[in-house]
């Protein structure tokens, strides 16, 4: 994620004797706000350790020079390769400095487990507590308007608090990725950088709705209203208004943060305590408009003794039959695609490829359609194994996934599963080309619906056509009226399509992923 205004500088931290290191003391040292996130291999439920943190997200707000716009820098500290010892007192003492506000997203579970990190590499008791701590479901419940009659706490994801308050879409397909493995991916990096850089942007927008709420704009800024954008402009008129913050985009509330003046903002101390492993010179004392945050808002995270210990599942272990036991793997004899697939003419097929994408590859299937690969998901959101086996067997299609327990099945889909080794969507298709040895061409590049993977009508409709035929569920731009397209609609869903920028866009990507011009 990248804003015209913010754009992310990232800093892989993986030595104290590197410049990286130097940069995340310097910005530990001068900001008042920072977004906190883990990451870590995932794990098998009831294990009886808790894992590793193999990565720790830090996202610092440090105030640009002069004219200069506000930096968020965000520091990976790679926990695997960097001496925890090295790094523990600078850490602990960001977590409990009074100068700086924390922000995350349930991190408790996070610090749970960093603190069993530390502690399993000899870093005294680990941590203990964070403060002042400010949780961003917190953030996001404060943010939405209050209705009578109905519960003000609601319970979101990360993603959809991105999406509603800042209008970004934030994946999650990396989340449970092996984050111990390394070097680290381009593609993990971003990732992790982007869920604590979002904590940011979601605050920034909070600590706007707080200075607009608590002070009258013409009395603290001194602009003219006519001077910012309408819907900002109406956000500001009026107090009522101002519970609307949810709904405007991160670049309108940056700009009504930057309107105010810099004088504004008066340095008060949130206590007299000090921190001299990480603060000698308090230069990140918290501004007056955080204090006040602070106070009304502010929380902390406290580990008890409970916390530390690993929760051991209740549930019995079940008794052993007299049979004996199948020794096999369950992913032994599946992982390798065999073959033939259903679809082989010496087989009986039809020779024309059918796959089906359980829900942990969704989006393969959108990736192979647009290929046009015939790639269809399961008929309900949360299929359980007989479903799945169900509609592939019906529908003489291979099942594809990443649930290793669904091979166990393997013996009831014979030649008709495949378990999809990578993780993201490009090398996933790139996977199951090369398994299954299908031949695309240009010609096939965005000839079936994305969205239902229905096929198209065989002649293209003209822009009358397609408007008469989008009435009541489609609407088609205006400034397309004057560009002779042609529009393909697809036979099942009626999604209408046309050749613009985003098609030609789409070929183009489609053509390097599958090297169709080597």
């Amino acid at each position: 994620m990248e804003s015209e205004h913010n754009p992310i500088t990232i800093h892989l931290v993986s030595s104290t004797n590197s410049p990286e290191f130097n940069r995340l003391t310097r910005a530990l040292t001068h900001s008042s706000v920072i977004g906190l996130d883990a990451e870590w291999k995932p794990i098998r439920t009831h294990q009886s350790t808790f894992p590793t943190v193999s990565l720790l997200q830090i996202a610092c707000q440090l105030a640009g020079a002069g004219d200069s716009p506000v930096e968020s820098p965000v520091f990976l500290i790679d926990l695997t390769l960097i001496p925890l010892q090295s790094i523990y007192h600078l850490i602990k003492d960001a977590f409990v400095s009074p100068h700086i506000l924390k922000l995350g997203f349930r991190f408790k579970q996070d610090l749970v487990y960093l603190s069993s990190t530390f502690c399993a590499h000899g870093c005294e008791t680990g941590f203990d507590r964070v403060e002042p701590f400010l949780d961003i479901t917190s953030i996001y419940n404060n943010l939405q308007p209050r209705q009578p009659g109905r519960l003000s706490k609601q319970t979101k994801s990360l993603a959809t608090i991105c999406q509603e308050v800042l209008g970004l879409s934030l994946s999650k397909e990396l989340q449970c990725s092996d984050w111990s493995q390394r070097p680290l991916t381009e593609e993990q990096m971003q990732y992790a950088a982007v869920d604590a850089h979002c904590l940011i942007h979601i605050f920034e927008v909070f600590k706007a709705k707080v200075v607009t709420e608590g002070n009258p704009v013409e009395s603290v800024t001194g602009l003219k209203l006519s001077q910012l954008d309408l819907g900002l402009k109406q956000i500001l008129d009026t107090q009522q208004n101002s519970n609307k913050m949810c709904g405007i985009k991160f670049g309108e509330a940056l700009e009504m943060v930057q309107a105010i003046p810099p004088d504004f903002f008066k340095t008060v101390p949130i206590s007299d305590e000090e921190v001299t492993a990480l603060l000698p010179d308090h230069a990140n004392r918290i501004d007056d408009v955080l204090f006040r945050i602070v106070r009304k808002y502010g929380d902390k995270i406290l580990l008890t003794e409970s916390d530390r210990k690993p929760k051991i599942s209740r549930k019995k272990a079940k008794k052993s039959s007299g049979r004996v036991a199948n020794t096999r793997s369950p992913i032994e004899g599946g992982e390798e695609w065999q073959g033939p697939p259903p679809w082989d003419v010496t087989s009986g097929g039809d020779g024309c490829p059918k796959f089906l994408c359980d829900v942990m590859v969704e989006g393969l299937a959108k990736h192979l359609r647009c290929v046009g690969i015939d790639a269809a998901v399961p008929y309900s959101k949360k299929p359980v194994s007989r479903d799945l086996i169900e509609q592939a067997c019906k529908e003489k299609r291979v099942l594809l996934t990443r649930d290793a327990k669904l091979l166990r099945h393997d013996y009831l889909l014979k030649n008709q599963i495949y378990r999809v080794k990578t993780l993201l969507k490009n090398d996933q298709l790139v996977e199951v080309i090369e398994t299954f040895q299908l031949e695309i061409s240009e010609d096939q590049l965005m000839s079936r619906c994305t969205k239902c993977n229905g096929k198209f009508i065989q002649k293209p409709l003209t822009t009358g056509e397609a408007v008469e035929a989008a009435k009541g569920f489609q609407v088609i731009p205006n400034c397309l009226f004057n560009k002779n397209l042609e529009f393909w609609q697809c036979m099942d869903c009626k999604q209408l399509y046309w050749e613009g920028t985003q098609y030609r866009n789409a070929v183009q990507k489609f053509v390097d992923v599958c090297k169709l011009n080597e």
